[in-house]
């Protein structure tokens, strides 16, 4: 396995400006670190702590699951090449009960490894060697969208989006279809909450980047495709006939009602 080079932990406090808010938010974050290589695990374990995270690690997908799966960790960071199981499997089998947010974190660098890792549920896709603050950069980016999906405003709820059978409530990132649950990503819901807040309206696949996305990160259309994608077979699970999602080749997607 390609090993990586990391930036060493100075063990840097954060701004004294920071706000106390913000503080809090990061104390009460657990990141589960998964990965075969001792070194890296240990350096981003010691990186990540300076920054204030609570750290759990592991050293392979078969110990990993059962921990991840019974006590969820706010966001895992997964290596791909793991003996026992690797961090694909592990991801298809946490995405059969979890909508965990994750990044993998892999020396693997062809593109169709992108590919089928959005395909199965990713988050993000960091590519070995990269700095830690890099890494943590994209760690605080999936957390802000996993919060903001999810977060409850302080003076009242933000209204749920009634579409025929579809209820989004963005206050419990709950998503049902004729009364059933549909279990979403963080960037599925995002994803569909754009397209069925103005049902009948096209969006280009950068609208939907825009809305799912962070500034930080980039994605091709082909990632947005994906997620499209694994909407329908999640719908299609409840009832076959799901058809809201409409596809205009060469402009992007619309919501039908």
């Amino acid at each position: 396995m390609t090993r990586a080079v990391f930036e060493p932990v100075t063990g840097r406090a954060e701004p004294q400006h920071a706000s106390r808010l913000m503080e809090k938010d990061k104390a009460m974050t657990t990141l589960a670190l998964v990965d075969d290589d001792e070194n890296i695990v240990a350096s981003l374990k010691m990186f990540f702590e300076a920054e204030g995270y609570q750290v759990r690690a592991y050293h392979d997908g078969e110990a990993a699951l059962p921990a991840l799966t019974d006590s969820p960790p706010d966001i895992a960071i997964l290596d791909i090449k793991m003996p026992k199981m690797d961090g694909m499997e592990l991801l298809r089998r946490l995405r059969q009960t979890s909508e965990l947010p994750v990044i993998f974190l892999t020396s693997k660098d062809e593109e169709i490894d992108e590919v089928i890792g959005f395909n199965i549920g990713a988050d993000d896709f960091v590519r070995k060697p990269c700095s830690n603050r890099l890494l943590a950069e994209r760690v605080k980016a999936v957390l802000r969208r996993a919060r903001g999906a999810s977060a409850v405003p302080e003076e009242g709820d933000v209204k749920a989006i009634v579409r025929g059978k579809l209820v989004l409530d963005p206050n419990r990132h709950a998503c049902t279809w004729d009364g059933k649950p549909v279990r979403l990503t963080v960037t599925e819901f995002l994803i569909l909450q754009a397209l069925a807040a103005r049902p009948g309206y096209v969006k280009s696949r950068d609208q939907l980047m825009d809305a799912a996305y962070d500034d930080q990160i980039y994605v091709d259309d082909r990632t947005i495709d994906s997620h499209i994608k694994r909407l329908r077979k999640k719908f299609r699970e409840v009832t076959d006939e799901f058809d809201a999602i409409e596809t205009l080749y060469g402009v992007g997607y619309r919501y039908t009602e």
